[in-house]
């Protein structure tokens, strides 16, 4: 063979081996075949290249790993790695040189960062012969030129992945408004089961509840009404129980071709025929409160798509399932699951500081059953004059002057005003005339020797001397005085000059400043604890920071209105009363009763109050 037959022979290989790279560049099956033909090009267009290697990461330890290398994967190519590292850590274009460790020859490295909106993807890393410094900086154009359609493809992928999540996400979201149009816990999931058979292409959705650590199937789609003890229900029943002892989603087939799937979820597809199956919780915070099954002919098998589309419902309607069971459960269930979650929580391995305030609890509860307290009643409380003395209007008349008003401090016989008098006065001097005039007579019959008109005259003189002495004593009763010293209670006259009064109006009252007796208005839940004898304080609005002892003396047995409740009046008398002490002060009092448990005297209130309540509502 001739050498031009060669040469032509290998120009043919060559084409066709570049036109097949160019076939899978354009239509690329995954994103390794897409990197191995975007290399071998490029490779192919770099003058004098070696070899040529592409890492892509970064993993889910933070690594790169290598998808891409050219001639083929024999070639060794390991001497590449700290040009690759060097230009992912510096993000550009790194030029270093080498030798290549097999033939130990001289060698040029050239890397490249991968960078798609400010992410680093991966680096391309060349090996070429050694040239000058313009042949290197064209290459370096080569790669940052080439690089654009890896940028492109991962942008690419990029959006797909947007896509495809939004895609999701609105499935999610219907499937959600789905179950929150019915009211109905079995009516929602139902129509829940509807819309994903229809809109993943399901041969058949079920969903299922937990309920006393099993799960309950409770809608299957496009089934009204259903069995539970068929064979089918039971074992939908006992692939939804997998997943929750399991606690993860299953599907089967699996992912993965040495992942090993559920036994139930491989028993549930056996029985239909070798369906795929894929199995996820329902979660509401994180904890299964029901499974969701899909069933799809065993041509369409789930991907990692679906997959994760079906843990985004399952994390989805999880809270809204959860919520309309709180709703339709009864009362008694509300309480039992109550006392339960309590039960776990006072004594599971969790909740510290549960179990502490509890404990806290427990011995307050044990102190307040069995210590003592004294137990005081209290009571609003007023003080007044042991003797209050009334000063009434001796006559009907007019107010003349007035001297002092309440609050006054008084000495006995001090004016305290005076009526008017000017009639007085002048009936005083008629009567005083008239008498003069009867003398006059008496003396005229005497000379006369008229016994008779003696004897008329001397008793008109005696009746007009007895109205004289009348008149006088009205007008020494005109001026009001105080009966004994003491403090004016109540009375003011100084804005009734010139006004009418009475006859026996009560105008002053006056009580003396040595005696006091104090006034308890007492609950009637609480008049049955007091008798005479039993010692208390009061402190006074006007003394809050004194405490004045007194003695119960009188509880009466009449009671009295006010604000809606029934008050008994109790008198006591203090044993010693302050200077500044005034009849009128208000204050709070308490009586010391004797000693109770501090768990009654806190409660029985309430004790009370229920015991009246329950036996007025029971008839």
């Amino acid at each position: 063979m001739s050498g031009a037959s060669i040469y032509s022979l290998a120009d043919s290989t060559h084409a066709r081996q570049e036109s097949a790279q160019w076939a899978r560049f354009a239509a690329p099956a995954s994103t390794a075949e897409f990197c191995n033909s975007w290399l071998a090009l490029l490779c192919a267009q770099v003058d004098r290249a070696q070899g040529g290697l592409v890492l892509l990461g970064p993993g889910d330890d933070g690594s790169y790993s290598p998808v891409a290398t050219w001639p083929d994967a024999s070639h060794n190519l390991v001497h590449l790695g700290p040009t690759a590292q060097a230009a992912l850590q510096q993000r550009r274009g790194v030029v270093q040189e080498g030798t290549v460790p097999a033939t130990a020859a001289a060698a040029l490295m050239i890397g490249y960062p991968i960078e798609v909106e400010g992410a680093l993807h991966g680096a391309v890393v060349l090996e070429l012969k050694p040239r000058p410094e313009s042949e290197v900086q064209r290459v370096l154009r080569q790669l940052h030129w080439g690089s654009a359609w890896l940028v492109d493809q991962f942008r690419q992928r990029n959006v797909l992945t947007e896509r495809q999540r939004a895609e999701r996400l609105a499935l999610a979201t219907q499937a959600v408004a789905t179950a929150l149009q019915e009211q109905a816990l079995r009516a929602s999931a139902l129509a829940v089961a509807n819309e994903l058979a229809a809109r993943l292409g399901c041969e058949r959705v079920a969903i299922g509840f937990s309920r006393h650590d099993s799960c309950v199937v409770e809608a299957i789609s496009h089934t009204a009404s259903f069995d539970p003890r068929s064979d089918f229900v039971r074992l939908l029943a006992e692939a939804m129980d997998e997943v929750l002892d399991l606690d993860q989603a299953q599907v089967h087939p699996p992912l993965l071709a040495d992942a090993v799937g559920g036994l139930a979820q491989a028993a549930l597809s056996s029985a239909r025929g070798e369906a795929a199956v894929l199995s996820v919780p329902l979660l509401d915070d994180r904890v299964p409160v029901g499974v969701l099954v899909l069933e799809r002919k065993r041509e369409r098998p789930f991907d990692a798509q679906e997959f994760a589309l079906a843990e985004t419902l399952g994390q989805l309607l999880g809270p809204v399932f959860a919520l309309k069971q709180r709703e339709q459960r009864s009362a008694w269930q509300r309480t039992t699951i109550a006392a339960r979650e309590a039960t776990q929580a006072l004594f599971g391995p969790r909740h510290p500081g549960l179990k502490l305030v509890t404990a806290l609890v427990l011995v307050a509860a044990v102190v307040l059953g069995f210590a003592t307290w004294p137990y005081r009643v209290s009571a609003k409380v007023v003080v007044e004059g042991a003797v209050q003395r009334a000063v009434a209007a001796p006559f009907q008349g007019f107010v003349g002057e007035s001297f002092v008003r309440a609050g006054d401090t008084v000495r006995a016989g001090q004016m305290l005003a005076r009526l008017d008098d000017r009639d007085l006065k002048l009936e005083r001097v008629r009567w005083a005339s008239e008498a003069e005039q009867m003398q006059r007579r008496y003396r005229q019959a005497a000379a006369a020797q008229e016994r008779s008109a003696m004897t008329v005259a001397a008793a008109q003189e005696q009746q007009a001397l007895a109205q004289l002495g009348l008149v006088e004593e009205r007008l020494e009763r005109a001026i009001l005085r105080a009966p004994f010293e003491g403090v004016v209670v109540t009375g003011d006259l100084s804005q009734l000059l010139g006004s009418p009064v009475e006859q026996g109006k009560v105008l002053f009252e006056v009580a003396p400043l040595d005696a006091y007796r104090v006034v308890l208005h007492v609950d009637e839940r609480d008049v049955a604890e007091l008798q005479p004898g039993q010692r208390g304080q009061i402190a006074l609005a006007g003394m809050p920071f004194d405490r004045l002892a007194f003695t119960v003396r009188q509880v009466t047995p009449i009671s009295t209105a006010q604000e809606g409740r029934n008050f008994f009046r109790v008198e006591a008398q203090l044993d010693q009363a302050p200077p500044r002490l005034r009849p009128g002060m208000e204050g709070i009092g308490k009586v010391e009763v004797g000693k109770r448990k501090l768990l009654w005297i806190w409660t029985h209130p309430l004790i009370e109050w229920l015991q009246l309540t329950t036996w007025r509502w029971m008839g």
